[in-house]
Formats: C-alpha cells, sequence, structure tokens
C-alpha cells in the first residue's frame, strides 16, 4: 500500500525560493517517496527519531514517515547548505 504525501505550510514558502527548472525534479522525488519511503537514496537524520532526508541535485527532501498513518510528512524544502539548521526532534 503506498504512503500519502502531506506538505507542512512552511514548505510552499520553501518552494518559492527554488528554482523552476529544479521543482519538477523535487517533486518526482517526492512522487517516488509514496511508493518507497526508505529508498536506497534516503538517510535518516540521527539526531531524530523518524526524519530522514533524501538529496535532489543540490536541495534536500526532510521529512518524516508515520508508518501506522502510512503517511510522510514534508517538513522542509532547502538547498543542501541551510538544509539542517532548525531541525529539531
Amino acid at each position: 500500500m503506498a504512503y500519502s504525501i502531506e506538505l507542512k505550510k512552511s514548505v510552499e514558502k520553501d518552494i518559492r525560493k527554488i528554482p523552476k527548472k529544479e521543482i519538477r525534479r523535487i517533486v518526482e522525488a517526492m512522487e517516488g517517496l509514496a511508493k518507497e519511503p526508505r529508498s536506497s537514496g534516503s538517510m535518516k537524520i540521527k539526531a531524530t527519531e523518524r526524519t530522514y532526508r533524501i538529496r535532489v541535485g543540490d536541495y534536500r527532501v526532510i521529512y518524516q514517515i508515520d508508518d501506522e498513518e502510512k503517511t510522510v510528512l514534508v517538513t522542509h524544502i532547502r538547498h543542501r547548505k541551510d538544509a539542517y539548521r532548525n531541525i529539531g526532534p
């Protein structure tokens, strides 16, 4: 069964800062999370319990997985230099 993808409100703000040519790749990567949230390209963020990230070029998609609800909550989409600031448990 596929997971549903949910976006935190702040992700809309993050997307506005990204060049349009990168947005398509990021959207495709997020759609892939619905099929396999823990794909081979994903990495768990060590300081947290259920937060992961995937690389999409110079951008990072930060997300949380809820296996009981079958949801993936995308919390941030940021350039790699800013991706890990202010991410807590």
